[in-house]
C-alpha cells in the first residue's frame, strides 16, 4: 500500500499517562487552561481541547498499563511564548533549558506533573514544506 493513498485521514487524539488522575485535571484544566472536552473519573480518562487536536489524558493504572511518560513534546501553539512561559513559571511549572530561537519558531520545553513532555511553541516566519 502506497503511503499516498489517503489511507491516514487526520490525527484524532494524543493519548498522555497520567498517575494521579485529578493532579492531571487540574494541570491541563487549571495551569495550562485547556477547555476540558471530556471527565470519565470512574473510568480514568479525559479530554481536552487545544484547538486543532485533542489530548486524551489516561490513568495508566486503571487501563491496566505501565505508566510510561511521553518523551516526544507535544507542541502547545502560544501566541506568545516568552509571555506564556512567565505565566507558567508563576504557577510552578518548570522549563528545561533557555526557549529556543530557531530562526523560524520559538519552543520552551517542560512536562506535566506525570513526566509527559511538553512544548510552548510559536511559528512566525513561514513552514517550508516538501509537498
Amino acid at each position: 500500500m502506497a503511503a499516498t493513498d489517503g489511507m491516514v485521514k487526520g490525527v484524532d487524539f494524543v493519548a498522555l499517562q497520567t498517575q494521579d488522575f485529578g493532579r492531571a485535571m487540574t494541570f491541563y484544566g487549571e495551569t495550562l487552561g485547556l477547555l476540558r472536552s471530556v471527565h470519565m473519573p470512574d473510568r480514568g480518562f479525559g479530554e481536552f481541547e487545544t484547538g486543532n487536536l485533542t489530548l486524551s489524558i489516561i490513568d495508566s493504572e486503571r487501563m491496566g498499563m505501565e505508566h510510561q511518560a511521553s518523551a516526544g513534546p507535544v507542541a502547545l501553539h502560544v501566541d506568545d511564548v516568552a509571555q506564556a512561559r512567565s505565566q507558567l513559571e508563576a504557577d510552578g511549572v518548570e522549563f528545561r533549558g533557555d526557549t529556543l530561537d530557531t530562526g523560524v519558531c520559538h519552543m520552551a520545553f517542560f512536562a506535566d506533573p506525570d513526566g509527559n513532555a511538553l512544548m510552548l511553541h510559536h511559528r512566525y516566519a513561514p513552514r517550508q514544506t516538501d509537498l
